[in-house]
């Protein structure tokens, strides 16, 4: 009886691991190899590979918190905004050919930026306006927010079955004789 279930249980985690996606970094390689157009891009499902935390300093005149949580850090308050390992997102835009702006959640202005880094194999990893040691400053919600540089290091994973998944419709014109 204790073998059955067992191997009962063998087959269900079996199961549900072939179900789960396997996520691999978004890369320059395979931006370049796929060519996806806008469309087709916009139509695979983005992850992260690591936490992204945001955070800004609130003036004496910021009571209201739209976003985030508010932390007392040495006298200060800081609104914080959390985006946790694996936090789908969409491309909502690409102001340029390797460059993508990521919405984890609702509004046409709640979206970070990506894109690959040499130094990070290729990765798409979240870019800042300027860095300043280990600080950077990227724009949220129309807010400038800082993050760290481990934050910097959070890249865009794909599950890589459901991308070569997508559809492209190829015509070949025969041309016209009279």
């Amino acid at each position: 009886m204790k073998s059955i279930i067992k191997l009962l249980f063998i087959a269900i985690i079996g199961l549900m691991s072939s179900c789960s996606p396997s996520l691999n970094y978004y890369t320059e390689t395979m931006h370049n190899d796929y060519k996806l157009s806008k469309a087709e891009l916009q139509s695979v499902q983005f992850y992260l590979s690591k936490d992204i935390v945001l955070y800004r300093d609130l003036g004496i005149n910021e009571s209201k918190i739209a976003e985030g949580k508010i932390k007392i850090i040495d006298g200060r308050k800081v609104e914080e905004i959390i985006f946790p390992r694996e936090t789908p997102g969409v491309l909502m835009f690409s102001p340029k050919q390797d460059r993508f702006a990521i919405s984890f959640e609702e509004g046409d202005d709640s979206f970070l930026m990506f894109g690959p880094n040499k130094k990070a194999g290729g990765k798409f990893v979240l870019l800042a306006k300027e860095w300043d040691r280990r600080v950077g400053k990227v724009t949220y919600k129309g807010k400038t927010y800082k993050t760290n540089s481990q934050s910097a290091m959070s890249a865009l994973l794909v599950d890589v079955d459901k991308a070569r998944k997508v559809s492209r419709k190829t015509k070949k014109v025969g041309g016209r004789k009279i």
